[in-house]
């Protein structure tokens, strides 16, 4: 019986796999076809089918330009960072075994704002750094910060450990916050200054194909990096001296994981701003999906968060005709209630 059974999950979780690249087609379509001006359905699938070289058809070249330089580039990079953050979400809850960790609650966005911000508007570096150099060692440092502090107050495993590094994070968050709007009050002019914040609340309006050559191998590296740990990111799921006892290099393992996360975290941040929520609730909703091994996990989560932060970004831009609000709320609405459930149902264990 449990052969039979095992067959048939092994069965299922093929045809999943199968289905997978489908599901992000569909989401690449959906998220071209729809935005602030209407285009016919027939009009998108003609553009892309020139485009790549299966047709010969008379475009219109601002249809064509649209679809192509503004809304799929757009799609590519929102995909590529919800895998991303997504999948920095589940790294870092299953090495800290923390629910609620996440790289916005734990102030890595926050840093990653501060060390892009003061590379791009301060002139840090003196050219020689880029805005995701920077935003890297900025998500690094706000990590450093907050594990430290979370330490020194006592945290640990369990909803109270979850409690203090939130809190935590918080503090962390709060700190570089602050240091970003003072960088920004005393380096940016009033027009930066206005762009910098909406850009900070998460913004993929300036997302151009260029982007995606950053946005896409970075993806690709995280789901690489998970896939390659997946029976480690198991045993930290027991504790990192389960972890040790399994003959697991705890040291170089942490540093590789949590550099991952941070630089995806980054990338994301130097591209789009932060957005929050996202490495929170796509984890849990596939933990009740595929269940918690990380071999299912970590290609559940990299499609879920590549679908769900495309879907947020349509909803973004339709939602008030006429405006485009900052992808970042869009995912605050839906993270927020999340991080309640979480917290509740923690609590009930």
């Amino acid at each position: 019986m449990r052969a039979r059974a095992a067959t048939r999950s092994t069965g299922r979780n093929r045809g999943w796999l199968w289905l997978a690249p489908a599901v992000l087609v569909a989401a690449l379509l959906f998220g071209t076809a729809v935005g602030e001006t209407r285009i016919p359905l027939a009009t998108v699938i003609e553009v892309l089918a020139v485009k790549a070289g299966l047709g010969s058809a008379a475009l219109d070249p601002i249809d064509a330009s649209v679809i192509w330089h503004y809304r799929l580039s757009r799609a590519v990079v929102a995909a590529c960072g919800g895998a991303s953050l997504a999948l920095s979400g589940l790294i870092l809850q299953a090495l800290l075994r923390n629910p609620l960790a996440e790289p916005y609650l734990l102030g890595i966005s926050a840093g990653a704002s501060t060390g892009a911000v003061t590379v791009a508007v301060a002139g840090i570096g003196a050219g020689l750094l880029s805005m995701s150099a920077g935003a890297f060692a900025g998500a690094l440092t706000a990590f450093a910060l907050v594990a430290a502090l979370a330490r020194a107050a006592g945290g640990g495993t369990g909803m109270r450990g979850a409690g203090v590094i939130i809190l935590a994070g918080i503090a962390g968050s709060q700190m570089f916050n602050a240091l970003t709007a003072l960088i920004i009050a005393q380096s940016a002019s009033a027009e930066q200054a206005r762009g910098i914040m909406f850009w900070l609340l998460g913004n993929l309006s300036g997302v151009r194909w260029p982007d995606s050559w950053v946005a896409v191998p970075m993806a690709a590296l995280a789901l690489g990096v998970g896939l390659w740990h997946a029976r480690t990111l198991d045993a930290f799921a027991f504790g990192a001296e389960s972890a040790a006892s399994l003959g697991i290099d705890l040291r170089r393992t942490q540093a590789l994981l949590i550099g991952t996360a941070s630089l995806a975290t980054a990338i994301m941040v130097s591209i789009a701003g932060a957005i929050g929520f996202v490495g929170l609730v796509v984890p849990h909703a596939m933990r009740i999906l595929v269940g918690p091994r990380h071999a299912r996990l970590v290609p559940a989560t990299a499609l879920a968060g590549a679908v769900f932060l495309v879907l947020s970004d349509v909803v973004s831009r339709i939602v008030i005709p006429g405006q485009v609000l900052p992808i970042g709320v869009i995912t605050a609405l839906v993270g927020a209630p999340a991080f309640a459930v979480v917290m509740i149902r923690g609590r009930q264990r």
